[in-house]
Parts: C-alpha cells; sequence; structure tokens
C-alpha cells in the first residue's frame, strides 16, 4: 500500500511539471525569424533603444542583431547558453567595457562585429571563448593599444577589420599577426605616418587583402617579404611627399588588385615611382580614381607599358586629359572606367589599339552625343553611357558594335527612338533607356534587337503602344516601363512575346476599355509576373466580366493590382483572376475596395500570398479562402476589419503568416487561434484591445505557445475599457480571470494523499469492523423492510469454540432440542456451504431469535468466536432487544477478561449463567436458561416457534 502511494505522488509530479508553462515566444523588443522550438532563429533587436543586452534571448538564437542601441557593457552572462549563436552584430552602440568571461559561451560564434563603439584597447582574454571565430569587425572604435596575445588562440579567424580606430603606429597592429590563418585585414584611417615592414619581427602571414586606405603615410617601406600571398593591397588617400621605398620588387609580385585612388600630391614622378614598384607583376587591377596629379601627359601610356597583364582600369572623377594615345599601350585591358570625369567628348582613336575591351564606362558624363570613338572598339559586350546629355540617336550609331551585349543609355535627354537606331546589335541582350524623354518608339525593333532579352523603359513618356514595336521579339524575356504614360495597347501588342516572363506596367493611366477590348495579354503564354499598380483599373461591381483580362496567362505566379487610385478599384469582378491557375502571389491592397466575392479566388488555387492592405473591407466571408487551401501568407492591415471571426471557417490550415493591424477588432479568442494550426508570425498591433477576460486566453498564449510569434506584442495597447486606456495588454492582470489550478491541484492532491493513508489505515486496523458495519447496514435495512412480517428461522444461534463442543453435542442439544423443543443454530450443521464464513455468521445470527454464547477461555482466544459476538453485539445496538444470552462454563477471573474488552464490557451490563459444578444444580441451570430463551423481546412478539414451552411450565 506504501508503495502504491509514492507511484501516486511521482504521478502528480509528473503532471505538475506538465503543468508549467514552456517560454515565451513574444519577445519585448524583438522580431524573431524562425521557430522557437529549432535552431536557427534570426532574432533582430536593433533600433530599441536598450540600455543592456536584452535577458530573454531564446537559446537557440542562431543569429543576433543588437546593433543602434545605447548598450555601454557587455558583461558576463549576457550570452548564457547561447549554444547555437553563430552571427552577433552588436555594432553602433556605445560599447566602452567588455568582460573578459564575455564570450566564453560562444564557443560555435563565427561573425562578431563590435563596430562603431566606444572601445579604448583589446585586451588579454576578451575574446576567450571565440576559438572558431571567422570574422571581426572592430572598426569606428577608439582602440589605442592591442595586447600581445589577444589573438594568439584566434586560429580560424580569417577577417578582421580595425578601420578608423587610434592606433597610430603601424607596430601596435603586431599582435594581429599572431593570428595565423588571417587573410583579410582592413586598417583604414588609423592616422598611421609611416609603414616599414621591418617593424613587424619574424612574421610571414597568409595575408590575401590589406586595407591601408586613407592613412597620412610619409614613408612606405617595404624591405622584408612578410606578405608573400597578397592578393589586393589598398592605398587610398595618399598624400604629398611620400617616400616609397620596395627594395624588392618581388616581394609585391603577388598582387593582382591595387588601389591607388584619391592620391593627392603635386610632385611629379611620385605615383610612377608606386607603379614601377609593379612592373612585370601580375597585376590585373589597378584603381587610379579621384586623382588630383600633374603627372606627364604619358603617365596613363606608360601604366599599361609597366603593367603588360593589366586588365581592368578604373580611372573615376579624375581632371588630367586624355589624349589620342593615352591607351596606346592598354592592349590588354578588358575593363575600363571613364565615369565622372565631365568628359564633353573623346578623341576618335581613344581606344584604337585596345583589343581586348569589353567593358567601357562612359556614365556620369557632359557627353552631348554618342561619342565616334566607340564605334572602333569591335570587341566591346559591355557600353555604359548612363546620365550623360545626349538628346539624339544616330541612325546605325551603333552599327559596328556587333559583340555589343549590354547597352546602357539611361538618365539622358532621349525622346525618340527608332529600330534603325540599332541596327548592327544583333547580339545585344540588354538594353536600359529609363529615365529619358521617349514618347515615342518607330519601327519594328525585331529586325535589329531580335536577340534582346531585357528592356527597361520605366519613367520615360510613352503614351501608346501599337503592334508594331514588339513584333517578333520572341527572345524578350523582361519589359519594364512603369512610370510612362501608356493609356492604350492596340490589340495583341504583346502577342509575340513568347518568352516573356516579367511585364511591369505600373504607374500608367491605363484604361478598363483596353482590357475589354481584346485579349491584350494573349501570346505571353510564359509570364510569370505582371504589375499593373496605380494603372486607373477601374471597377465598380463584382459581376463577372464577359472577357476576363487573363485567360491566356496560364503560367503567371506574381500580380500586383494596388493602389489603382480613389474610389477606382471598389469591387473585384468574381471572375477578373480567372485564368491564373498557376498564381502564387497578389497584391490588392492600398485601394477602395468594399466588398470581395467569395468566387473571387476560385481560379487561383495556388495562391500562397494574398495583401489586401489598407481597402474598406468591414467584415470577410469566409468562403473566400475555401478555394485557396495552399494560402500561407495573410496581410489584411488597416483593412477596417471588426473581428477576426471569418479565420473560423476559412480552412487556413496552411496559413503561416498573418498581419492584420490598425483594424478595429477587439479580442482574439481560442477559437480564432486554433483555426490556424501552423501559424508562425503574427501581427495584430494598433487595434482597439479591450483588457478584460475576454483576451486573457490571447495574452498568456502570447507570451507562452512555442510554436507561434507575436510580433510586438509588447507593444499593443488597450482602448477599452477608459480606466485601462493606454495600459499594455501585456501589463494586464489576468490572475482574476483564471481559476487557480495551482491551489486546485494542491487541494485535490492533498485530499487523495490524505484519503489513500485513511484509506490504508482502515484496511490495516479496522478491516474486520468494515465488514461488520456493511453487513450491519444490509441487516438493519433487510430489518426494516421486513419488520412487519418477520418470522426467525431458529430460536437460537448457538456460538462456541470447537473445543467446547462434545459439551454442546452431549449436554446442550439433547436439554435444548430434544428435552424443550427448541431449534438451534449451529455452525457446523446449519451452516450453507460454499457461503463466506462471515456471511454465514451473520444471516443465522439474524435468523435466530437469540444468540447462545457458550463462553470458555478457549472461547475468548477464538477469532472467529470473536467476529460472533462482535455481531450478536451489533445486533443488540442496532435493534435495542435483549437478544444476548452467556452461559459460562467455567469461573473466568475479571483481571483475565481485561484483555477481552468487549466480552468484559458485556459481562458488566448482562446478567449470565455459570454451568453448575454441582450436578444437583444442572435443573435449575436448564430452567434458567430455557426462561432465558422463552422470554418475548417485546410484548407483542410472536410465540416461540414450538408450541411445547406451557406444558413444560
Amino acid at each position: 500500500m506504501v508503495g502504491t502511494y509514492f507511484i501516486f505522488l511521482i504521478f502528480l509530479l509528473n503532471c505538475w511539471v506538465q503543468i508549467v508553462p514552456t517560454s515565451g515566444y513574444s519577445l519585448r523588443n524583438c522580431t524573431a525569424h524562425g521557430a522557437l522550438r529549432f535552431t536557427g532563429l534570426k532574432l533582430l533587436c536593433f533600433r530599441r533603444n536598450f540600455s543592456q543586452v536584452p535577458p530573454d534571448i531564446p537559446h537557440n538564437t542562431k543569429l543576433l542583431d543588437i546593433s543602434w542601441n545605447n548598450i555601454s557593457q557587455l558583461q558576463e552572462g549576457d550570452f548564457r547558453n547561447l549554444i547555437y549563436l553563430k552571427g552577433l552584430n552588436a555594432s553602433n552602440n556605445q560599447i566602452h567595457h567588455i568582460d573578459r568571461h564575455a564570450f566564453k559561451d560562444l564557443t560555435v560564434l563565427q561573425v562578431l562585429n563590435l563596430s562603431q563603439n566606444h572601445l579604448s584597447a583589446l585586451t588579454e582574454g576578451l575574446f576567450e571563448g571565440l576559438e572558431n571565430l571567422t570574422e571581426l569587425f572592430l572598426g569606428g572604435n577608439r582602440i589605442q593599444k592591442i595586447d600581445a596575445y589577444t589573438f594568439q588562440f584566434m586560429n580560424n579567424i580569417k577577417v578582421m577589420d580595425l578601420s578608423a580606430n587610434s592606433l597610430l603606429r603601424i607596430e601596435r597592429v603586431q599582435p594581429v599577426f599572431r593570428a595565423s590563418n588571417l587573410e583579410q585585414l582592413y586598417l583604414r584611417q588609423n592616422n598611421f605616418t609611416s609603414f616599414n615592414t621591418e617593424d613587424f619581427s619574424n612574421v610571414s602571414l597568409r595575408l590575401r587583402v590589406l586595407d591601408l586606405s586613407l592613412n597620412p603615410f610619409r614613408n612606405f617601406s617595404v624591405t622584408t617579404n612578410i606578405f608573400p600571398c597578397i592578393v589586393s593591397l589598398k592605398l587610398l588617400g595618399l598624400e604629398g611627399g611620400l617616400d616609397w621605398v620596395v627594395t624588392n620588387k618581388s616581394f609585391l609580385h603577388s598582387v593582382k588588385n591595387l588601389s591607388l585612388s584619391g592620391f593627392h600630391t603635386a610632385k611629379p614622378g611620385i605615383l610612377s615611382g608606386i607603379i614601377k614598384s609593379f612592373a612585370n607583376s601580375s597585376l590585373k587591377d589597378l584603381q587610379l580614381n579621384d586623382l588630383q596629379l600633374t603627372e606627364d601627359k604619358m603617365f596613363l601610356s606608360n601604366v599599361c607599358r609597366l603593367l603588360p597583364k593589366l586588365q581592368t582600369l578604373g580611372l573615376k572623377r579624375n581632371i588630367f586629359t586624355l589624349q589620342y594615345n593615352t591607351f596606346v599601350h592598354c592592349s590588354m585591358v578588358s575593363h575600363l572606367d571613364l565615369s565622372w570625369k565631365g568628359l564633353k567628348s573623346l578623341p576618335k582613336s581613344l581606344f584604337k589599339g585596345m583589343h581586348h575591351l569589353c567593358f567601357l564606362s562612359l556614365a556620369h558624363n557632359h557627353l552631348s552625343a554618342v561619342p565616334c570613338a566607340i564605334q572602333n572598339i569591335s570587341t566591346l559586350q559591355t557600353l555604359d553611357l548612363g546620365f550623360n546629355r545626349i538628346g539624339m540617336l544616330k541612325p546605325r550609331g551603333f552599327s559596328t558594335l556587333v559583340r555589343l551585349k549590354v547597352l546602357i543609355l539611361e538618365g539622358n535627354n532621349i525622346n525618340a527612338m527608332n529600330s534603325a537606331h540599332f541596327e548592327g546589335l544583333t547580339n545585344l541582350e540588354e538594353l536600359r533607356v529609363k529615365k529619358n524623354n521617349i514618347q515615342e518608339i518607330t519601327g519594328t525593333w525585331s529586325t535589329a534587337l531580335h536577340s534582346l532579352r531585357s528592356l527597361d523603359m520605366k519613367f520615360n513618356k510613352l503614351g501608346y503602344i501599337n503592334n508594331d514595336i514588339f513584333q517578333n521579339m520572341h527572345s524578350l524575356q523582361y519589359l519594364d516601363m512603369v512610370g510612362n504614360h501608356i493609356s492604350k495597347f492596340d490589340t495583341g501588342a504583346f502577342k509575340d512575346l513568347s518568352n516573356l516572363t516579367s511585364l511591369q506596367l505600373g504607374k500608367n493611366p491605363l484604361k478598363v476599355k483596353s482590357f475589354d477590348e481584346g485579349d491584350v495579354f494573349a501570346g505571353m503564354p510564359l509570364l510569370k509576373l505582371l504589375i499593373l499598380f496605380d494603372c486607373n483599373l477601374c471597377y465598380k461591381s463584382s459581376d463577372e466580366l464577359k472577357r476576363p483580362p487573363f485567360t491566356t496567362l496560364k503560367s503567371l505566379v506574381y500580380l500586383s493590382i494596388n493602389s489603382q487610385g480613389p474610389n477606382c478599384l471598389v469591387r473585384i469582378p468574381s471572375n477578373f483572376l480567372k485564368g491564373l491557375s498557376s498564381l502564387r502571389e497578389l497584391h490588392a491592397g492600398h485601394q477602395n475596395i468594399d466588398f470581395v466575392h467569395p468566387k473571387t479566388f476560385s481560379h487561383t488555387p495556388n495562391l500562397t500570398y494574398l495583401d489586401l492592405s489598407n481597402i474598406m473591407l468591414q467584415t470577410l466571408d469566409p468562403k473566400i479562402f475555401l478555394t485557396v487551401p495552399k494560402l500561407s501568407i495573410i496581410h489584411l492591415n488597416e483593412a477596417h476589419l471588426q473581428s477576426l471571426d471569418f479565420l473560423i471557417h476559412a480552412n487556413l490550415t496552411r496559413l503561416k503568416f498573418l498581419s492584420s493591424t490598425g483594424n478595429q477588432f477587439t479580442v482574439v479568442n481560442e477559437t480564432h487561434i486554433k483555426a490556424l494550426p501552423l501559424l508562425r508570425l503574427l501581427n495584430l498591433t494598433n487595434n482597439p484591445f479591450t483588457c478584460s477576460c475576454e483576451n486573457a486566453w490571447f495574452q498568456n498564449w502570447s507570451l507562452q505557445y512555442s510554436m507561434t510569434q507575436v510580433l510586438n506584442f509588447y507593444d499593443i495597447t488597450c482602448n477599452y475599457p477608459a480606466n485601462y486606456k493606454g495600459l499594455k495588454l501585456v501589463d494586464f492582470n489576468v490572475d482574476s480571470c483564471k481559476l487557480d489550478y495551482d491551489f486546485i491541484c494542491f487541494i485535490v492532491s492533498s485530499t487523495l494523499v490524505t484519503l489513500t493513508m485513511v484509506s490504508s489505515f482502515i484496511f490495516h486496523f479496522l478491516r474486520w469492523q468494515v465488514v461488520y458495519a456493511y453487513h450491519l447496514f444490509q441487516a438493519f435495512l433487510y430489518d426494516r423492510k421486513q419488520k412487519p412480517s418477520r418470522r426467525y428461522e431458529f430460536d437460537a444461534f448457538v456460538s462456541y469454540n470447537t473445543h467446547d463442543e462434545p459439551w454442546v453435542l452431549r449436554e446442550l442439544l439433547p436439554n435444548l432440542e430434544q428435552g424443550r423443543g427448541w431449534k438451534l443454530c449451529l455452525h457446523h450443521r446449519d451452516f450453507q456451504p460454499g457461503k463466506p464464513i462471515i456471511d454465514n455468521i451473520v444471516d443465522n445470527i439474524y435468523k435466530s431469535r437469540k444468540t447462545l454464547c457458550i463462553i470458555s477461555r478457549h472461547y475468548l482466544e477464538s477469532e472467529w468466536c470473536s467476529r460472533e459476538i462482535q455481531v450478536a453485539s451489533f445486533r443488540l445496538f442496532d435493534e435495542h432487544k435483549d437478544v444476548l444470552v452467556l452461559v459460562f462454563l467455567e469461573d473466568i477471573p475479571d483481571c483475565q477478561l481485561s484483555p477481552y474488552h468487549r466480552m468484559r464490557k458485556l459481562v458488566k451490563k448482562k446478567t449470565y449463567l455459570n454451568w453448575p459444578k454441582c450436578e444437583e444444580e444442572t435443573r435449575l441451570f436448564w430452567h434458567k436458561l430455557n426462561t432465558a430463551l422463552e422470554t418475548r423481546e417485546e410484548p407483542n412478539e410472536e410465540s416461540p416457534i414450538l408450541s411445547g414451552l406451557e406444558a413444560f411450565d
């Protein structure tokens, strides 16, 4: 029994553990991307005005962004248990101190960003625990000192940024080189005035990228080969008077990318001397941008002569003049950037001899026409003439550029285009002419541009698209005409765009009549993206259209029809989306839609994303969503919804994200949420919530359910009742709204434990008394039922011990049954076979008028005799009749009766008979016993069973 009790207690404790709620997923002032129960969580806590690291970071966070806050210290324990964290961004704070063991738990961290803080020193042990760190960003601090062994054990670090600090002397960087696998080192803007490789003793690095830009070097000396693997070297912003020394050109032989941009000097020859250090090297990429030089006219020509392998040359924002022979030795250059130079014209033979030039940028200059110099570049593949002052194109102006694939003419003043302008560009794949003044396109472009794949014409002044423009343009895949003045299409304007996948027509004053006149989108079977925002598509009724516009777009995946203007798209026709069987994403918000027909989405069974934000709905018919079983993202922000009841019957079983901010509902209940079993993100801010018990379940669920994140839950405020207006919903006390389950569990468990212990006690000590009481109760009920007509089967029940059985058989039976005619009940003779003994005892005692107890020492010691006299005593108490007759066969002193308290109590209350020792007294004994048995218990009680008693008397 005790074992059962302990098992029961263990069960209760197990139930108690399971009742305790899981950790909450509604994070205060942070947004999580991903499920709380899985690793890989991305936690965004930037710009939240934190003064310390938030304490409720989920343990399975993989990427943590706490940038742009007011954190001043990183303390031990701030990142406790974040064993999965791989990326930490703590930039743009006010961190001036970091505890030695602050990062000890971040054993798998790979990227650490501490830039733009107030650190002044990197001390030994600062990065303890970060053995797996690969990227460390410390730019924009105030670092002046780095201890010798700060990076000793960071053997996996490959990228380190120490830019914009106050190191002042390059030798202070030497501890960094203890990170033996470092590949990229950024030391921009540290006020270094001197660089000498001799300051780094016994160092041979694997550095591939070294950025020393924006340091006021006065001398730069490379006398030892400490950078045998260097590939990219940046020395932007060098000042005049630089003493450049490279004792052996082989020390820089591996450099392939060199940037000397922003070099300001008044002394000629300095820059040429630097270039000579790389003569005949592997240098392929040279950036000489923002130069203010007084070099000789042959400087650029000499650059290419000294660097025969040069392939990329950047010359942005320079002021020196280009000569006809500037690039005469640059035959291997393939990429040339001459943007932002203020060029108005180019020497006609400027690019002569550049037989490998494939990329040329002349953007952001002052060219008024396409320069003739480009006609000599037959190898050109990309030409950028964007943001010049070109107003007119000449026919066949690009005819010699037979290999050209990308032509950029955006940001000019072109007002008309003709197919003749592009004759000869048979390989052109991409044409950008956005942000011009194009009002008209004439001719059939396919004659010249039959290989064109991408055409960007947005933000021009086109007003009309006829059938000829895109005729036979079978290669075109991307067409962007956003922001023009197009109001009409000819029927079949796009009929030959058989491979078009993206068509953008947004922000054009299109007329619905254009759609009604024919299948305007016919001929584009592969179209996947269609943009029609702000196109004045006005429909006032949800009635079916005779000719729905999208019936031929079987492959369309993305459709935008949002922002159609005030009072324009009031109702979406019920068959407006007919034909869009592949549609997955629909944007239809920011307009005055006040009703959505239940059949609206019956033609889009694969829809997964729906945006109906900023519309005039007040209710939604749940039947709308019954035909889109794959819907996983819904935006219903500021849709004037009064409740979320539509969710209950909408069958949105796959919905993962629901945003319904700025609506009018006040309550979110359990039924709403249970209708969305796969919901992962929920945004309900800016709704007039009620601080009442109606939202108690939603509050608890938002804080405890680990599968769904309620975005910005801690910012949700209450609007009702008036005394709670402005109160955060999370601060509303819901204790009064729920049963005290803790107290109930305590009462139930305490009661069960008490009952278990009481039951154990009764079973062990009083089980026979309980059995007797049970039978006594049964007898009482039987007696009450049978009392008016009770008839006894026996005159007396004889209770005796088996040791006294000879006396019963030899003396008692002959005198009472044979001599007196009494009917006695003897257990060996009258008990019913197979029946439990106790049941036989109880039944026969109550079937007898009286109970005759034959008492001896053996009788007192007998357990069954004790039970019999107990039952007889209970009957005496129950019926209040003189039904007990005691006969002592031997003298038993009181001291011997003391252990038998029940017998002693009876002897004190009742008269009893003693079996006489003298034979002469036996006749008197039998007379007294006969009289005791003959005595009526009640005046009107029936006569004895046998009728011979009167004669005997």
